[in-house]
């Protein structure tokens, strides 16, 4: 088949059409901020104590039963255990007075054998309030964030099949409609097992979602528009739900009702059915020229061009190619590239730790948990544009090696601030927050341009399930911070510096022609590469000039067999 990009070169870069279809797609985007890190809210922990009943207890002995305990250097009351009734009520009975005529320590302990009783300062209820899911159950908070990670790896694993099969379009509407009506279901949910469940439908869809719709961008949009869109573009409008969220989250704080308000945004989504296209590029390798033309025709309308009077030929449409298949075993052929997968994936996974885990951690930071998690989404707007800017003239390594290390060095620095110095922690946690960012949105097209062609696709869905991994694991990690509040930071912070030193061992590829081919693949760098360079280049006789090197001699060598390539390989390789 021919070249599509040069069928429909009559449309021109940009128009009415291009950019109609840009601000739709980006507006479905909103609705993945809005629902992407509800569980912020949903399940955040209020304080809470053991509930004491109404039972004949003086004011002194009521303020008295809850014992107090030293956490993280500070005094507060216990969250878990109470001295124990039958004991409290006798010695309140006989007029005995706690602390002068009782010694508190010498009382026995219980658990909270009445439930607890929490504060309705900032929420009004959520899952935790509702189900109790404090002290032995407090696991159970983390598991329930980490079904929304998991439902994402499943559904990043289908969504594209999907979505082949039956076209972007329709996949990314029922994949609307499925997280419209799941986020639904979840607010009626009458306990956690219930919730969790219906959680993996919530990040299944909601990642088929993105993804359909990141796929229908770059294939209807032109090569400048769809540049902007998948480096930009969806990021931004994500954020824009992102930073929605905490403010509807304020005015709204019982979570059954919040979830209800989220599925309902839903609904303004449903006339844009009538305005987006399908990808004529899918309609095409289904055999389906007619409806791919009419398409393009009423874009060329749009966008006030004359379209041909046949745009695809049909002796281009019978010379399809037939590519050989690559599959994950291919990548385990090559050691070097099982060596640049292996840290491809230890970066992946680094990331996504840090990035959801400090997404995660607003709830628990001092101040208004609504304009934390307001700050924590405002930070990655600049972020973005900062970061696509410099991609542009920088090269990638070292770039994430840089954000890597903005990002883990200051989590690594915050225990160390004071307690009294509250805002510069807030303020350190979210220039962190600043880094993984960036480096979240450099290692998509970082990794996209090592991988060849013929294995890009294959390399980036092996390190977006490893991202899975890292995003089922955040929640647990911000979860040991209820036995040290330093420690989710010690091992984010270690595990990104780490992976920042590993990064410097993958190739450049900054003004490098995009590998076709394994054969055309850069290797990674190390004393391994090093010793196998200095052999080669000692073999070439013919590039030695008295006993020295000819420089254009040896550039031609290291370029020969890369082949040019188009704008359409990074597409297929971002996803």
């Amino acid at each position: 088949m021919g070249d599509y990009d040069e069928d429909t070169a009559f449309l021109g870069q940009t128009g009415p059409y291009f950019w109609s279809t840009f601000f739709l797609l980006n507006a479905v985007y909103i609705s993945t901020g809005f629902n992407g890190l509800y569980i912020v809210f949903v399940g955040a922990t209020p304080k809470h104590h053991c509930l004491i009943p109404d039972v004949n207890l003086t004011e002194e002995w009521r303020k008295a039963i809850i014992p107090s305990e030293v956490v993280d250097g500070e005094e507060e009351l216990s969250k878990c255990s109470r001295y124990r009734l039958d004991v409290v009520r006798n010695l309140s009975a006989q007029g005995f007075v706690p602390g002068r005529d009782v010694n508190l320590t010498e009382l026995g302990q219980e658990g909270c054998l009445d439930g607890w009783s929490y504060s309705r300062d900032i929420y009004q209820s959520t899952i935790v309030t509702e189900w109790d899911l404090v002290c032995d159950e407090e696991w159970k908070v983390p598991f329930a964030s980490s079904t929304l990670f998991v439902g994402y790896l499943f559904g990043s694993l289908i969504s594209g099949q999907l979505s082949d099969r039956f076209g972007r379009k329709k996949v990314l509407f029922i994949s609307l409609a499925a997280q419209c009506v799941a986020v639904l279901l979840q607010s009626f949910s009458h306990s956690w097992t219930m919730f969790c469940i219906i959680f993996l439908f919530v990040g299944a869809s909601q990642i088929s979602l993105y993804i359909s719709a990141f796929v229908l961008g770059t294939e209807v949009l032109s090569k400048s528009m769809r540049v902007l869109f998948t480096t930009l573009g969806a990021f931004l409008f994500y954020c824009i739900g992102y930073m929605t969220l905490p403010w509807i989250a304020y005015g709204v704080r019982q979570w059954r009702t919040l979830l209800a308000i989220l599925s309902s945004v839903a609904v303004v989504y449903i006339p844009l059915w009538w305005f987006i296209p399908e990808s004529p590029r899918w309609l095409l390798s289904q055999g389906r020229v007619e409806e791919a033309e009419a398409i393009l025709r009423d874009a060329a309308r749009k966008n006030k061009v004359e379209a041909p009077p046949v745009i695809f030929k049909e002796s281009e449409l019978e010379a399809l190619p037939l590519n050989k298949k690559y599959t994950m075993l291919d990548i385990l052929k090559s050691s070097n590239i099982r060596c640049i997968t292996l840290m491809s994936l230890l970066l992946w996974m680094a990331i996504n730790v840090g990035y959801f885990g400090l997404s995660l951690n607003t709830s628990n930071l001092s101040g208004s948990p609504f304009m934390n998690c307001f700050l924590s989404a405002t930070t990655e707007v600049p972020a973005y544009i900062v970061s696509t800017w410099l991609l542009h003239k920088c090269p990638r390594r070292v770039l994430l090696s840089s954000f890597l290390i903005i990002g883990g060095g200051v989590l690594l620095l915050i225990q160390f601030i004071p307690d009294t110095l509250q805002y510069v922690s807030l303020a350190m946690e979210m220039t962190g927050k600043f880094g993984f960012t960036m480096a979240f949105s450099v290692v998509y097209i970082y990794t996209a341009e090592i991988y060849p062609t013929v294995l890009r696709n294959v390399g980036i869905g092996m390190c977006s399930s490893a991202a899975r991994i890292g995003s089922i694991t955040a929640p647990y990690v911000i979860y040991l911070g209820s036995y040290n509040k330093f420690l989710p930071y010690i091992l984010m912070g270690s595990l990104t510096i780490g992976s920042s030193v590993v990064n410097l061992f993958l190739p450049e590829t900054l003004n490098k022609d995009l590998p076709e081919t394994v054969e055309q693949m850069q290797e990674c760098r190390g004393y391994v590469h090093l010793q196998q360079s200095l052999q080669s280049s000692s073999q070439h006789l013919p590039c030695t000039t008295s006993g020295r090197s000819d420089p254009t001699c040896l550039s031609m060598q290291q370029n020969s067999g890369v082949v040019r390539r188009e704008m359409k390989h990074v597409e297929a390789g971002s996803l």
